[in-house]
């Protein structure tokens, strides 16, 4: 991930906005409680994204950390990639949680839902609120050379997909 943004100008020399609130949708083949797992447990982290450990105390209040990878650090991040707090958490169901990346300091909030189906079958929705944090709103739609770490959402959520439905990484996801 890089320190800076440098947003992307318009043919009218205006700065490209991304959308605030921004809603993810995929169908996942597992159970509820195994994407609920991949989404709070470090046992899972580091297998799909960036690969970063993350750390989940949710009860409400809670805090929240995702890890740095050592190929973050050597590109001169810190030990934290994203902190935040745990609002609501029903597992494995629903979970809100506040979300500041280090590199921006700018709090947003997310709210992962999951919907088991038959088969099993998980429907999560993911709604990044990124109201008044256009940098971040750009970072994680997704429209960034993911190996740069401007993947956002779109690649963490199809690493999370692949994995869980193979056992595999997603080529350049994950550690």
């Amino acid at each position: 991930m890089s320190n800076e943004t440098t947003p992307q100008t318009m043919h009218d020399g205006t700065e490209r906005q991304a959308p605030e609130i921004q809603v993810f949708r995929i169908y996942i083949e597992a159970p509820a409680q195994r994407v609920w797992d991949a989404i709070t447990t470090g046992e899972f982290s580091t297998k799909y994204g960036y690969g970063g450990i993350v750390e989940y105390d949710l009860r409400e209040g809670g805090d929240y950390v995702s890890h740095t990878t050592e190929e973050m650090k050597r590109m001169g991040m810190g030990d934290v990639a994203v902190t935040g707090r745990v609002l609501e958490s029903d597992p494995p169901s629903r979970l809100v949680q506040t979300w500041v990346a280090a590199w921006h300091q700018q709090e947003t909030t997310l709210t992962w839902e999951l919907v088991e189906h038959e088969g099993p079958l998980t429907a999560l929705t993911l709604t990044h609120d990124c109201t008044g944090a256009q940098n971040t709103a750009r970072d994680v739609e997704g429209t960034g050379d993911a190996r740069q770490g401007g993947g956002g959402w779109p690649w963490i959520l199809a690493g999370m997909k692949t994995y869980l439905e193979t056992g595999h990484a997603m080529p350049g996801s994950g550690i």
